[in-house]
């Protein structure tokens, strides 16, 4: 008899589902994990009441030989706005980093093991920076959450891609736009939910965000580790009902039907044009969703609140009443980014990858061209349909490149090129904001009036889709020297399934009972529900901007 140890319960081979199975659990199973870490997005919740952490009404000002490293370790003063922002830009520095790093390692382990490290790094994170908040050490709250969060978030976000494609191998766009959905949606839910903790939690002497934290992390880890613990892979070869794989000569020429390996992807010019294309579509939206805010207060000043006044001229309670409005523009943008990655991404089977891209790059750089011209002729309706319109093309480039990825480089090990791929949402993180910022801060600097300041950057930013629109048009099939031979893909495949046939009790590994109808609406309820309530959230504050 076979003595060999049996595989654990994370392991891949107890991961793949036997006939019985509905692929349709898997999507639930993906939002439930991006919908927790794609609370990423709105973390700035938090920096107001951290500000006045000790000082509660009023921050209390840290001294001006207090510099920034002082700051981490200062107990006897706040911090400041801009230095809680580094936990920011460390989430999406490690988010992208980590996914390079290990996202082979997911490939062979699995989507269960890694929604479960990934569940444990983000709410673990998150308890503790509540103890750096406890402790009042900023170090340890970007250790905490930035650090080990920002692997949690890196290996959380690509844990899905791989499984959703090999399940749906006849819809890649649609799926994988369904998962990455809700990481744009997070915040949504999220910030909504923070903002009535911390007002529940908060008294004379606390600002209540440490209870915050803590709460969140446990009800994110019930979410996140039903999450992971509900993956499944598909048995090798399988396929959807009724669905046969297109011949090469009936399929489309970028759609590939070998596999790539991970290890050969950065020397393959597609690998690097793919990411140029990425990485100029995020660049441009993410630059307008960091001046979406002060843009249109700046543009149309007083017009907001049918004052004739320019954005110089109002007083202080005129102010506040345009920001009001600003934050329903900025909540409607949200709706938009999040409609963008499901709907693109499900256009994008239909269009295909690369033509879904040429259509953000047309229409994305023709839309960039117009605002000045909008702004100026004061039409606010087709100034903020165009805003709403670029923000889905943003969140659609998302849910299509990993589509993109298997079309060219083959299912096998998308979810670790994917990973790879991700470094260009890094950089994009840097290039997109350092060109706005810089470029009103230089255009106010000349004396131009506020509204006028984006002018350029508007035609800056339609440069940067010009440049992904030429690295799409070079995308070109994969040479054929490139795929992994049969053996090599044998032997790939060998690392993920080495024991699968070496115990007694193969059938118990390898099948599951199938799935009930009832079990997929109770999933779909599980993270319709949470949704439902964040949509409806968010369409409230975006009514502002029509009141």
């Amino acid at each position: 008899m076979n003595q060999t140890t049996p595989p654990s319960f994370l392991s891949k081979e107890r991961t793949i589902a036997g006939p019985g199975f509905n692929r349709w659990l898997l999507p639930p199973a993906a939002l439930a994990i991006h919908l927790c870490i794609g609370m990423a997005y709105g973390f700035s919740v938090f920096w107001l009441p951290l500000s006045k952490a000790i000082g509660i009404k009023e921050s209390v000002k840290c001294g001006p030989e207090t510099g920034f490293f002082q700051e981490l370790f200062a107990t006897n003063c706040d911090w400041s706005i801009a230095t809680l922002g580094w936990m920011y830009t460390l989430f999406f520095v490690l988010l992208g980093s980590s996914a390079a790093i290990w996202g082979g390692w997911l490939e062979r382990v699995g989507p269960r093991k890694a929604g479960v490290v990934s569940t444990l790094c983000w709410c673990g994170g998150m308890l503790l920076s509540a103890l750096g908040i406890y402790l009042h050490q900023f170090w340890i709250m970007l250790l905490g959450s930035g650090v080990i969060g920002g692997v949690g978030l890196g290996l959380g976000y690509i844990s899905p891609v791989s499984t959703l494609i090999k399940w749906f191998p006849d819809r890649r766009g649609m799926a994988t736009g369904m998962a990455i959905m809700g990481f744009g949606g997070g915040a949504m839910i999220g910030s909504p939910l923070a903002t009535a903790l911390m007002k529940h939690f908060a008294t004379e002497t606390d600002v209540g965000v440490m209870q915050t934290f803590i709460s969140m992390a446990l009800i994110y880890f019930v979410f996140m580790m039903s999450g992971a613990l509900s993956y499944r892979v598909p048995a090798d070869n399988w396929h959807p009902a009724g669905w046969t794989p297109p011949v090469p000569e009936q399929s489309k020429a970028l759609v590939t039907h070998g596999h790539v390996h991970v290890k050969n992807v950065f020397k393959i010019k597609q690998f690097w044009l793919v990411w140029a294309v990425l990485c100029m579509n995020v660049s441009a939206g993410i630059g307008v969703i960091g001046m979406s805010s002060p843009m249109l207060q700046e543009v149309f000043g007083g017009q907001l609140i049918g004052v004739d006044k320019t954005f110089a001229q109002l007083d202080k309670a005129e102010l506040a009443a345009i920001a009001g409005v600003a934050a329903g523009f900025t909540a409607l943008l949200s709706l938009f980014n999040i409609g963008g990655r499901f709907v693109w991404g499900s256009s994008s089977d239909l269009l295909g990858r690369k033509l879904t891209f040429f259509v953000f790059f047309v229409f994305g750089g023709l839309l960039y061209i117009s605002i000045p011209s909008l702004a100026m002729a004061g039409n606010k309706a087709l100034f903020v349909a165009a805003f709403c319109l670029i923000l889905s093309m943003y969140g659609g480039g998302f849910a299509t490149v990993p589509a993109y990825l298997a079309d060219l480089f083959g299912t096998q090990m998308v979810g670790a090129i994917h990973g790879r791929l991700l470094t260009a949402w890094a950089t994009a993180g840097i290039l997109g904001p350092v060109v706005v910022n810089y470029m009103r801060e230089y255009q106010l600097g000349l004396g131009l009036p506020r509204e006028q300041v984006y002018n350029q950057t508007m035609l800056i930013l339609a440069g940067l889709l010009t440049i992904g629109f030429i690295c799409n048009l070079l995308i070109r099939p994969v040479a054929d020297k490139w795929f992994m031979s049969d053996a090599e893909l044998a032997a790939e495949k060998s690392l993920e399934y080495k024991k699968i046939h070496a115990h007694d009790d193969d059938e118990e590994i390898t099948s599951t009972s199938r799935s009930h109808p009832l079990l997929v609406w109770l999933a779909w309820l599980a993270v319709g529900i949470p949704m439902g309530w964040g949509i409806v959230n968010t369409l409230i504050n975006a009514s502002k901007f029509f009141s």
